[in-house]
């Protein structure tokens, strides 16, 4: 978490990435499942309840981008934890397995990979 010059707190943003299986259907089953209102609500619980408190997903050819913005209790390996506990997240996870394909350097076993800011124009003069 940062703060910004009043001293409040302000959300840490997270851009990750993953492909998905480079098919048509693959890709529009994906979409599908991530449509307004279509996400299970034990899927959309979970992710708040862990202190995500924005998530949005983009698409270009069958590169998934993820921007992700958490509050100061975050902490990816408790949410990791809870996941592995969830029978709905994990079965979730299971159908998301069928579409997305970590990226080629991809550490071994993560799915999403972290991206690093190399830009901010913030920091431009």
């Amino acid at each position: 978490m940062t703060t910004e010059p009043d001293g409040s707190a302000r959300p840490t943003r997270h851009v990750l990435l993953i492909d998905l299986v480079d098919e048509p259907e693959a890709i529009a089953r994906y979409e599908a499942w991530h449509a307004a209102e279509r996400l299970p609500p034990e899927i959309g619980d979970s992710i708040r309840r862990a202190d995500i408190s924005a998530m949005e997903i983009y698409r270009t050819g069958n590169r998934l981008v993820m921007v992700m913005e958490t509050a100061a209790g975050f902490d990816p390996a408790r949410k990791a934890a809870a996941d592995a506990a969830d029978p709905a997240v994990r079965a979730w996870e299971s159908r998301m397995c069928q579409v997305q394909r970590p990226l080629p350097w991809a550490r071994d076993g993560a799915k999403w990979t972290a991206a690093a800011r190399i830009f901010s124009l913030g920091e431009q003069p």
